[in-house]
């Protein structure tokens, strides 16, 4: 590596190695350009390391827990079912270097070369990166910035101690008997969940009518109901206003309808949203990139930022916080980049809650179908009408398709039940494809499947349902 002033130059700039970061590189290097990827922590970003992929590791072996303490509907007992999470955090943690050393492996297989660092513009068109033992210099045709978000920390529940985001909720070194979770949005309650079903008592504070803002409440109410019956409290229409803690615990103060109420839990986890990482030392007031007023970057419909050949992806531009989204935006730039045609189209986009039960949707609901203008005809076929879903003691849930009622053309669906994250795929794929309802009550799903609760959904809007009664 050249130290100093001497400046090196390079096709692609990559800033941030998250799933829109690292995925933006290898694009990129497949379309022949030479590619710097910058990070100033793991490969992977929060997503790998600090996010989706530990949090379903413990979110798992939750499952497995409970499902060990109660199979009684199957006629199976076990005594003395105990946790050691010491073991479940090994599971997790090896999980996590599996697949931070694949993308090590994917970058070093495109040769993608691989800073360990800071990154500072110091001109449109070139770049300092440094760490404690080097700072050279790039000069760059592109740049693609994907330096991903952090949690909100809110002024009365600065992080620290017994108050937690949900980077540290995710490396406690022993199930706490008590949790308070200020938030029901999708980290809280996956968050909540999962240590309520390894044993804890967690309430969840929710300034909301319900958990899991964002989904239709016929979907979240199942989630609700679930969150219950493992002892969760939750708590709606509240405000969170201000939390003391001790060596031992800490107790948050709040109001309902005006009325002053606290709790106390071992630890209290802050989940209220995340912010961009937009600020600090990366410079891009400095260069003239314009950002709006709550730091997200403003893009185009390929990424491009006020800038022409710097892009932005992931989750500093406005959207969904998603790494399913980052990673598309990142091959949207990267062909961009290439000169390909390629824009972001968003109608296709999956939401994934990993609750239980799980919660999915693609497209439109019935409401934004109907704002949108079309005359929709749409209906739900229930979990308790599938074979599989029975035979697996998992019969709640349903699949809601929704479709135009001239054309039959599929608009949206919305999925709460088991494997929802993984049913969703194929009505995301019915409408990127322009999939009528006829197509899926044609498309043979075997038997005994959860993916035939698709198809049934399918005849069920139609109006010709077998496994239910029509009404």
């Amino acid at each position: 590596m050249v130290v100093g002033d001497a400046s090196l130059n390079i096709d692609t700039l990559v800033i941030g190695a998250g799933p829109g970061g690292y995925v933006a590189a290898i694009r990129a290097a497949q379309l022949g350009q030479s590619v710097l990827i910058v990070d100033k922590s793991e490969l992977g970003g929060v997503c790998l390391n600090r996010g989706c992929i530990p949090s379903k590791a413990l979110i798992s072996a939750a499952h497995q827990y409970e499902s060990a303490l109660h199979g009684e509907a199957f006629g199976i007992s076990a005594e003395n079912v105990k946790v050691d999470f010491s073991k479940t955090q090994e599971f997790k943690n090896g999980v996590v270097k599996k697949m931070t050393g694949g993308v090590a492996g994917l970058l070093k297989g495109n040769k993608v070369e691989v800073f360990n660092g800071e990154c500072m513009f110091i001109n449109e068109n070139e770049a300092r990166v440094f760490n404690d033992h080097e700072s050279p210099r790039y000069k760059f045709k592109n740049a693609i910035i994907a330096t991903g978000s952090r949690p909100i920390e809110l002024k009365p529940f600065p992080f620290g101690g017994r108050i937690l985001s949900s980077t540290e909720a995710l490396n406690l070194p022993e199930v706490p008997k008590s949790m308070i979770v200020i938030g029901g949005g999708y980290i809280g309650a996956e968050l909540g969940q999962m240590y309520s079903k390894f044993g804890a008592k967690v309430t969840i504070i929710e300034g909301l009518d319900t958990v899991l803002p964002g989904f239709d409440k016929d979907m979240t109410s199942l989630v609700a109901k679930n969150m219950k019956k493992t002892g969760i409290e939750i708590v709606t229409g509240a405000k969170a206003e201000s939390a003391e803690q001790t060596d031992k615990d800490v107790t948050v103060k709040y109001s309902v309808n005006g009325e002053s109420k606290e709790v106390t839990a071992d630890y209290l986890l802050v989940t209220v949203g995340r912010r961009p990482n937009t600020d600090g030392e990366l410079g891009l007031d400095m260069i003239g990139v314009d950002v709006d007023e709550r730091g997200f970057v403003k893009v185009d419909h390929q990424g491009r930022t006020s800038i022409p050949h710097i892009f932005a992806i992931g989750d500093i531009v406005s959207g969904l916080a998603l790494a399913h989204k980052a990673s598309y935006e990142g091959k949207v730039a990267a062909e961009a980049i290439a000169g390909q045609p390629s824009v972001v189209d968003y109608k296709c986009m999956p939401a994934v809650v990993f609750t239980d039960p799980e919660c999915s949707s693609v497209g439109y609901t019935e409401k934004e179908a109907k704002e949108k203008g079309y005359k929709v005809k749409a209906g739900k076929f229930p979990y308790a009408g599938n074979g599989r879903a029975v035979s697996l003691n998992h019969a709640e849930g349903f699949v809601k398709i929704v479709a135009d009622e001239e054309s039959g053309l599929v608009l949206g669906c919305q999925i709460v039940g088991l494997e929802a994250s993984n049913l969703i795929a194929e009505l995301g794929l019915a409408i990127e494809m322009g999939a009528t309802l006829e197509d899926l009550a044609l498309t043979i799903h075997a038997h005994p499947t959860l993916g035939e609760i698709v198809m049934e959904a399918a005849e069920l809007v139609m109006g010709h349902p077998i496994h239910i009664i029509s009404r």
